[in-house]
């Protein structure tokens, strides 16, 4: 039973970790370097991401500089981020690659708040299924007379135990990313 609750924590881990990749990639004012994680470059017939490419740097707040090691790939590199629609134009120098990031509006602001909390309940709901796979799994082992019925209770106590704790460090996530939101 051990392993069925080591599971669901792993599980549950992954979503988590979903729910934060899902923010890392939302602009949000700020420069960030994962907003070009999901960039691919055609690079010789084989999609690369551009941090595999070229250095990323953030040398000022709202700035975001991308310097290829190979300067052949300026121009790839420039048209897989147009291509990406991140929001962002780049501008090329012939030697390195500068995102400005703009000042968001309030009402850019108030639609981003709404994706990030659409996103937060999505993942509430990812955590839910795996405790709802969890306590299946359960209820088979109690008809597979691999456990008593007491055994059964205090395993789903448990597993809600686990889904509330995940749920509370969803939610935490979710509203730190709503407060830099609103604090830009």
């Amino acid at each position: 039973m051990n392993t069925l609750f080591e599971k669901t924590k792993d599980k549950m881990e992954k979503c988590l970790d979903s729910l934060e990749r899902d923010y890392s990639s939302i602009r949000a004012g700020r420069a960030n370097p994962s907003i070009l994680d999901k960039v691919m470059v055609d690079y010789y017939g084989v999609p690369t991401p551009v941090n595999q490419m070229a250095a990323v740097s953030v040398p000022e707040a709202r700035l975001l500089v991308v310097q290829p090691w190979d300067a052949s790939t300026l121009k790839d590199i420039e048209k897989a981020i147009n291509i990406a629609d991140i929001g962002i134009n780049p501008q090329n120098d012939g030697k390195v690659i500068r995102l400005s990031f703009p000042q968001l509006t309030e009402e850019h602001r108030k639609s981003l708040q709404k994706d990030v909390s659409k996103r937060g309940e999505e993942a509430k709901v990812a955590i839910r299924n795996v405790r709802r796979d969890a306590m299946d799994e359960l209820k088979k082992m109690k008809k597979n007379s691999e456990i008593t019925e007491d055994d059964q209770k205090d395993g789903e106590k448990k597993l809600q135990d686990i889904t509330d704790d995940y749920i509370k460090q969803s939610e935490n996530i979710t509203k730190k990313k709503e407060e830099e939101i609103i604090s830009l």
